[in-house]
């Protein structure tokens, strides 16, 4: 037993320093200026500088569209799965992982050619003026388009891991004995019991949107990630400084979901 838990610690030690330290060597290298010694002007500067503020709200605003997009398909689909087809369940899993083998930019590459023969043939109908309105710069929609197809394994795996601890159609089979219509009781029945699976995976979507670089920088956008890509050249301090506390924010995110959940969880076992 005490060789398990020695191996344990060295482990979690391992990892804590392959984490910790290049952590540690950002921090320094933003607020060690040479000649000057210790200055936190890289973090001062932030809210300041150019572009900080709409590339940022450009992401939130996506990860906000995208969350709200990619929940309303993949919770009815998977609520159906459970209730009427099972035995799809495979063919859905192997659909929504298949993100995860392909390359972000065989991804975009196909994304680039179909928003470049679209113009060319649809010029004479109503969709030439959609394949412009989902290339708007102020809110590229085809950036959400593009996001929920790359978060699906992230929300499949949360939504599924959330059904599997409920039951479903007992809980519906409950309401709509009591009269409720299926939107109300997916609404009212279903969903307050996986609201720990709809935060995980809210929350893997703003991870993924705040973070994505590919896909936004080849279809030429500007959200937060592709903006710390463009300072780094010029202001290579700035640039470090705002993805260390970018990492902060989206720890901290993390520490207060984990506690959101954990609070819900304690509050269903009181009410039961």
């Amino acid at each position: 037993m005490a060789r398990l838990n020695l191996w344990r610690w060295g482990v979690f030690g391992l990892a804590g320093l392959y984490f910790l330290v290049p952590l540690a060597a950002s921090v320094v290298f933003t607020v060690d200026v040479p000649g000057q010694g210790v200055t936190f002007d890289a973090y001062t500067q932030i809210v300041s500088a150019d572009g900080f503020v709409s590339s940022l709200l450009l992401s939130l605003e996506l990860a906000v569209v995208t969350i709200a997009v990619v929940l309303l398909l993949m919770v009815p689909a998977m609520v159906a799965l459970r209730l009427g087809a099972p035995r799809l369940r495979p063919v859905v899993e192997v659909v929504c992982s298949l993100p995860l083998v392909v390359p972000p930019i065989a991804f975009v590459a196909g994304i680039s050619t179909v928003l470049k023969w679209g113009p060319e043939h649809l010029s004479r109908t109503p969709l030439f003026q959609t394949f412009v309105a989902i290339q708007n710069p102020d809110f590229p929609f085809v950036l959400v388009l593009a996001y929920v197809v790359m978060a699906l394994p992230f929300v499949y795996r949360a939504l599924d891991a959330g059904l599997r601890a409920v039951d479903v159609p007992t809980l519906v089979e409950a309401a709509r004995s009591l009269g409720a219509s299926w939107p109300q009781a997916l609404v009212q029945a279903v969903l307050p019991n996986l609201r720990g699976a709809l935060l995980n995976a809210s929350f893997l979507t703003l991870a993924l949107v705040l973070g994505e670089f590919t896909v936004a920088q080849l279809l030429g956008f500007q959200p937060f990630a592709v903006w710390i890509y463009s300072i780094g050249g010029s202001q290579a301090q700035l640039s470090v400084a705002v993805s260390v506390l970018s990492l902060f924010v989206t720890w901290a995110l993390l520490l207060v979901l984990a506690g959101f959940g954990g609070r819900t969880r304690t509050a269903s076992r009181d009410e039961s």
